[in-house]
């Protein structure tokens, strides 16, 4: 493990039995509660969900499927947000664009005195199914559903097409899953599943107390601050994935975006971009990251 992430880690595991001894930090709605969303998404003005959670309006949504990567990345620059983009993806429908609002889930691996007061936590909280199951339940129609899973690719899937299906039901979306997948197949049958996932595994994680020295998962914030690669999600962003990457758009900055995109659009010729060379994300090859998603799809 990276010095990073083992950091990373600690902080996630800090976290939890920060909560464990903090009863009011816990809350039906998830990890974070209604005021800890919205202290720490300040600079958002508008509507919000019953979570807190920013809530960007549709037609922004709508608009932002015609914003290029380059588009948003040169705004979100230009406002001191550079950490924002991440790629290196396998993609289901890579023809396809992801717009949607996130909602956020950490997983750190598993440990079982962390992982026996969230399950118990969780029966207070009168929540439904097992633990990966928490979050999809909060999904709110066009929600991103944003998952740090620390890379686990073996054993690692808590997403197939049983939850994926229940994702889909309650976003009409994809997500954005820093971890493995099963069942491909089930997954691409959904038409508007656009996601953007590191792997694919036939197998399936171990993220219950139930499976004993298995355990290999523990989702310890919902709604929270996470880390997806080398960019920074907050609950409410708008997430736009395309091309093979994926940039999170804080809430406050999304019409910004939209608007400087359309303005570029309306000065630059028909089949033009409006955006400079030096207004990229980082370039570790977008085009590359393309064919890896087209090849494994195939495939499955």
């Amino acid at each position: 493990m990276s010095s990073g992430r083992l950091k990373r880690t600690l902080l996630a595991v800090s976290a939890v039995v920060l909560m464990a001894t903090s009863g009011h930090l816990w809350a039906q709605q998830g990890f974070f509660t209604k005021e800890d969303v919205i202290k720490y998404t300040p600079d958002w003005h508008g509507e919000r969900f019953p979570d807190g959670r920013p809530k960007v309006p549709d037609g922004i949504l709508d608009r932002m499927k015609n914003v290029t990567l380059e588009e948003a990345w040169a705004t979100l620059r230009s406002a001191n947000f550079n950490h924002q983009y991440e790629d290196g993806w396998v993609s289901i429908h890579p023809d396809q664009v992801l717009v949607g609002r996130a909602l956020t889930a950490t997983w750190v691996p598993g440990r079982p005195d962390i992982q026996k007061v969230i399950e118990e936590q969780g029966v207070k909280d009168q929540r439904k199914g097992a633990m990966n199951a928490w979050p999809v339940d909060m999904l709110q129609p066009r929600d991103v559903y944003v998952a740090d899973h620390f890379g686990l690719k073996v054993d690692g899937p808590s997403i197939g097409d049983n939850v994926g299906n229940a994702i889909y039901a309650r976003s009409g979306n994809g997500i954005v899953y820093d971890g493995a997948v099963r069942d491909i197949n089930g997954l691409n049958e959904l038409p508007n599943f656009t996601s953007f996932v590191r792997y694919y595994d036939p197998s399936h994680h171990f993220g219950s107390l139930a499976t004993g020295a298995r355990l290999n998962s523990t989702m310890v914030t919902i709604n929270a601050p996470t880390r997806i690669g080398h960019a920074t999600v907050m609950p409410g962003d708008v997430v736009l994935g395309r091309n093979g990457g994926v940039l999170f758009i804080p809430a406050q900055l999304a019409e910004k975006v939209v608007k400087e995109s359309e303005r570029t659009r309306s000065v630059t010729p028909s089949g033009t971009s409006g955006s400079k060379r030096r207004n990229t994300p980082r370039d570790r090859s977008m085009p590359a990251g393309v064919q890896r998603s087209s090849r494994i799809i195939a495939t499955g």
